[in-house]
């Protein structure tokens, strides 16, 4: 495992680092643990920024150490102001945050062993710095949004302002907008689940039989990851597994080759490989009901009529989705889809399912398209045969007032949050005592006032 760091224990934290790089900057051979910045009376240290640092590769990829100190450099800000409004911690958050955070990381390197490993301390120290660090993360956030809430809500007045002073650049541009309605058939899923079962119960009679667990996963299995290791998933939380398989998984004694277990995914059997407490090693066969070509004609053919009968004004669609539709979400509604998050009838590109979208692209308003295959709304998806209709497309173009008041409301509002917020900073740097390490002086920050701070900490 590539380690860019590993903290020693000694007299000191000593970081055993030489010249390893950080960025814009590197530190100088043998460094002893120190303090590299100073906002009022909160301090960073390099063994703090180096264990962000280290966790940010690993939940947001890579990350330069100059921008995660500016990231820490706010936060001390605004947790200097939550300590001020005297706010408290989240602890619920904080409690699911770091269960999250640790499942996950367990997961990644196979259990405690490998990530002590890593990060160079006990998990019990890592635990206790996290939860420091969310605890200041929920202060943070909470000290932000109160200072964002102080920006008035916004009035017509105000929008009418905004629109008659700004740029024609800075006004958003509304994207194109589709109103739309389906016809749904699903194939034959009993049928495709209890042949599916069949294949399974064939594969695990094969099984203990005498045949192996892994040849058959990587002849067999639909989960292609898992599959090239001989189905094998490796140490991991059972927190990271939906309910039925992690509940299976906790169950089954070692070597016992599970009976049919249902999930989202599909269908699975599995064998427990290795359990130590709550993290578990097993190996598993995935299999998705398959759908024959039979099944995909004989709902192409039915919504093919019903596309035919509808345009012949012979029945309508709203009528036609009601009777014929099996999507419960849409069929009571005449067929009409709207947004799972936020209700709304209007859906942008990227809220579309691929396949949605390359079936009415071309489609005027009132059209509908030929049928075709794609997936519901169902846990991962199951397959799907449908039409659907543009029962409006509003095409992209820059916001108006008279069209577009709610998303200009939200946009402004936005703007103005964070101006408010960017004021608080700016104006907080000039009057707090601010010190950054030299050996951070070729860090660019992207904000002026902190490059500024920086230059005064060298005079």
């Amino acid at each position: 495992m590539n380690k860019a760091f590993k903290f020693i224990a000694a007299s000191g934290l000593a970081i055993a680092l030489t010249c390893a790089e950080t960025g814009a900057q590197s530190y100088p051979a043998g460094l002893l643990d120190k303090t590299i910045a100073v906002v009022g009376n909160e301090m960073i240290s390099i063994s703090y920024l180096e264990q962000e640092s280290q966790a940010a590769r690993l939940t947001s990829g890579q990350t330069t150490r100059c921008d995660l100190l500016e990231k820490l450099l706010e936060t001390k800000l605004f947790l200097m102001q939550a300590r001020v409004d005297s706010l408290t911690v989240n602890e619920d958050m904080v409690n699911s945050s770091l269960n999250m955070r640790i499942d996950q990381i367990r997961s990644q390197f196979g259990g405690d062993e490998g990530v002590e490993e890593y990060f160079g301390m006990p998990l019990y120290k890592l635990r206790q710095e996290w939860r420091k660090t969310l605890e200041e993360q929920s202060l943070f956030q909470q000290a932000q949004s109160q200072v964002a809430s102080q920006v008035r809500e916004l009035t017509p007045s105000d929008v009418r302002e905004y629109l008659a002073t700004a740029d024609s650049v800075d006004i958003p541009v509304v994207p194109i907008r589709y109103q739309l309605s389906q016809i749904c058939l699903y194939p034959d899923r009993e049928k495709a689940k209890l042949a599916v079962k069949d294949r399974l119960l064939d594969l695990r009679q094969r099984i203990i039989n005498g045949e192996k667990f892994s040849v058959l996963a990587r002849a067999y299995s639909d989960d292609v990851g898992s599959a090239r290791k001989g189905g094998e998933l490796g140490m991991a939380s059972k927190s990271v597994y939906v309910q039925a398989f992690a509940d299976m998984a906790m169950s089954l004694k070692p070597g016992v080759i599970s009976q049919i277990v249902e999930t989202e995914y599909g269908f699975h059997i599995m064998e427990v490989l290795e359990r130590k407490g709550d993290m578990v090693n097993v190996r598993h066969i995935l299999l998705r009901p398959q759908y024959t070509s039979e099944d995909r004609q004989k709902a192409f053919t039915t919504l093919d009529s019903l596309k035919t009968e509808i345009n012949n004004e012979a029945v309508t669609f709203t009528l036609a989705a009601k009777f014929y539709s099996q999507d419960v979400a849409t069929r009571t509604n005449g067929g009409q889809m709207a947004d799972l998050y936020t209700g709304s009838s209007y859906f942008e590109i990227d809220q579309l399912k691929p396949a949605d979208y390359a079936a009415i692209k071309n489609l005027k308003e009132g059209e509908i398209s030929a049928p075709f295959e794609s997936v519901d709304n169902e846990g991962q998806g199951n397959t799907i045969y449908k039409i659907i209709r543009v029962d409006k497309m509003i095409p992209a173009h820059t916001a108006t007032f008279e069209n577009d008041f709610d998303a200009l409301v939200d946009g402004v509002q936005e703007l103005k949050a964070m101006k408010a917020i960017n004021d608080f900073v700016e104006a907080k740097i000039k009057e707090t005592y601010i010190y950054i390490d030299p050996i951070f002086r070729e860090c660019e920050f992207s904000r002026a006032a902190w490059n500024e701070a920086a230059a005064r900490s060298e005079d």
